[in-house]
């Protein structure tokens, strides 16, 4: 059986990126047959009202010019579900997650597509995966009251169905590199293959 990771890469940074380096640590780790990259320093577009309106419209009913709005979306989304797991690459920016990062959730979140409304809530529809997300932070504690990325970003993978999700975090980098850095390889090192 093949394994599939999805990776995405949140950080502005290219080089020197601490999120960027533990999710290769992290992939390497895994060894997986198949790496899918989505590098989100390149940005995706944000939503607006037509790409609303397209989402909205019944897919049997849908224009030609809805379909394309979504074709970035849709190919967002089929990503996600070619992947066993997804390493995500998440630096904290001003406490919370990038706007980069923002942008592709909100391309990937779509009722009746990821998820969907029932009479006890929403359901996750892309359930049997697992995420470990890789966290760099210059000063903000992961877990910490100020921290509003990591439960974020649980929150939104449980949404679509992924409630198995693992963190290495090298927070606090501004106050003590080593620490912060020998805490994250040693989570790497831990992370079941």
């Amino acid at each position: 059986m093949t394994h599939t990771v999805l990776r995405i890469d949140a950080s502005a940074r290219r080089e020197g990126s601490v999120s960027r380096d533990l999710a290769t640590k992290i992939i390497n780790r895994l060894a997986p047959d198949r790496v899918i990259a989505r590098d989100l320093a390149t940005p995706l577009p944000l939503l607006d009202e037509a790409w609303v309106g397209a989402n909205f419209t019944p897919s049997d009913q849908r224009t030609e010019d809805q379909r394309a709005k979504l074709a970035l979306s849709d190919e967002l989304i089929a990503e996600l579900a070619a992947a066993d797991t997804l390493v995500i690459g998440l630096p904290i920016y001003n406490s919370g997650v990038p706007a980069a990062l923002k942008a592709w959730i909100d391309q990937v979140a779509r009722a009746g597509v990821t998820f969907q409304y029932t009479e006890t809530g929403p359901k996750g529809l892309l359930e049997g995966k697992r995420a470990i997300v890789a966290v760099a932070s210059g000063g903000t504690e992961a877990g910490s009251e100020v921290d509003f990325a990591t439960g974020y970003i649980r929150h939104v993978l449980g949404f679509i169905g992924i409630h198995d999700v693992a963190f290495v975090t090298a927070d606090r980098l501004m106050v003590d590199a080593e620490a912060a850095m020998a805490t994250a390889h040693a989570q790497v090192d831990a992370l079941a293959a």
